[in-house]
């Protein structure tokens, strides 16, 4: 065995590995842009918005930032704006060439703008080498169906779509460009529009049934419109609500929840349009409502099936008229909100059943988003149990779960939906202690044995 005096060896020098964060909503441009980087010796993670990216950077802040360009959830521009207001020590760069860097360069900035250069040539070169679109299929006497963006703006196309989406020749006697003020029935095709919709980051799964729930919340979030959220305890609604309210106009403006089930009825009217000092016993001061709190942003009304009957006579004069009086108070304050309310409960049978008001349900009921049960979307499973143990592994060592502990919460109906599923993974979790591996042995569905 051979030694050497400590005055010949070298000296150990640490080197602090190039950290980069990028974010987009395309997963294949993360994963592309992950192995280039990584082959030039970057660590990467990954974030699938804005804000998400936004917590990752508060976290850990790494050396750079790459920011796709187009976000699902937040304005690019005020993004990038906040970001280099906010984190001026971190490399940021765009996917759009054409963006201006006002931030300050890293020293390693070539190799980041090499990476991203390395994906154009890439995609030209695929866009370049793709097929040509097949033929369809048409039966005799009718055209093929142009795409549907032409179809629906053409205004010189002579033709029209029968109720079974073929496109049949207009009749010589009616104009091409007459004006339709009812569109035509055009077969659907759930499955490639499900294809089509990138799920927003925070509803984890992409079950045609949780891509339906994205779809809907971004249609509806730019708009004012109220929202009702049906779905079973545990699926998720309280996401759907942040996400509505962080995708409209109102993001910079307060979310204010209130769970109408969680506070006694006698209560619940001042929590609401708050109340006066003195109003009744122990009002030793005024105290302003959560709907006057939520004054520009939006009110989340969760389980408003448990609300009393005599406060959703209330609740609906302030909804037709968006004027609130405070208990005790003759005065009335405008107040401009945005409602979303949730339950669990079939509302529109209570409604029939005299259990709610069939008036205030159809202000509420404007747009309608339904959570999937976890069993309506099992194949799922899988990317919830990844997504909740790299959640636990922010504060200790990240676990791994084998075969057989993923069998047994496969063959689970869960009752309890995804909320069931975070708590039972935690409850693995604290059984299998310093292990790095679930077992099936630690999950624990918490059923008494007769």
């Amino acid at each position: 065995m051979l030694s050497f005096p400590v005055s010949v060896l070298p000296p150990v020098t640490r080197t602090r590995p190039r950290t980069a964060l990028v974010a987009s909503a395309d997963r294949s441009f993360r994963q592309r842009l992950t192995e280039i980087l990584t082959g030039l010796r970057w660590q990467v993670r990954e974030a699938e918005g804005g804000a998400q990216a936004w917590a990752e950077v508060e976290t850990a802040p790494p050396g750079a930032v790459i920011v796709d360009s187009w976000l699902p959830d937040l304005d690019l521009a005020e993004f990038l704006k906040d970001f280099r207001g906010r984190f001026p020590e971190v490399d940021l760069v765009t996917a759009d060439w054409d963006t201006p860097q006002e931030s300050p360069r890293g020293p390693y900035r070539q190799e980041l703008l090499y990476a991203l250069r390395r994906i154009q040539d890439t995609n030209t070169a695929a866009w370049n080498t793709a097929p040509a679109l097949p033929q369809m299929d048409v039966a005799p006497g009718c055209l093929p169906i142009p795409p549907l963006p032409e179809l629906l703006h053409s205004a010189s196309s002579p033709a029209t779509v029968s109720r079974m989406g073929v496109v049949e020749s207009v009749p010589a006697h009616e104009p091409a460009n007459k004006p339709q003020l009812i569109a035509p029935v055009v077969a659907s095709h759930p499955a490639s529009v499900a294809a089509a919709v990138e799920r927003l980051p925070e509803l984890i799964g992409n079950a045609p049934s949780m891509l339906e729930v994205s779809r809907r919340i971004r249609l509806v979030a730019p708009r004012s419109t109220p929202v009702l959220i049906e779905g079973p305890t545990g699926s998720g609604k309280e996401l759907v609500a942040e996400a509505l309210h962080r995708l409209s106009a109102r993001s910079r403006k307060p979310l204010v929840a209130i769970n109408c089930a969680a506070i006694p009825e006698a209560l619940l009217e001042a929590e609401l349009f708050g109340h006066t000092r003195g109003a009744f016993t122990g009002a030793v001061q005024g105290r302003t409502g959560r709907i006057e709190a939520a004054d520009g942003g939006t009110l989340f009304l969760d389980e408003i099936g448990e609300m009393p009957l005599g406060l959703q006579s209330k609740l609906l004069r302030f909804v037709e008229s968006g004027e609130l009086q405070r208990v005790g108070d003759n005065e009335t304050v405008k107040v401009d909100v945005r409602i979303v309310a949730a339950t669990h409960q079939p509302l529109a049978q209570h409604t029939q059943s005299g259990g709610f008001r069939a008036d205030l349900y159809y202000r509420l009921a404007v747009f309608l988003i339904r959570t999937p049960s976890l069993a309506a979307h099992a194949q799922d499973l899988p990317l919830l149990v990844e997504h909740f143990l790299e959640r636990m592994g922010r504060e200790d060592p990240v676990k791994r779960i084998d075969s057989g502990a993923m069998a047994k919460l496969a063959a689970h109906d869960w009752p309890g939906n995804v909320r069931e599923l975070e708590h039972v993974l935690e409850r693995a979790a604290i059984l299998a202690g310093d292990e790095a591996v679930l077992t099936a042995q630690e999950i624990d569905f918490g059923l008494s044995v007769n």
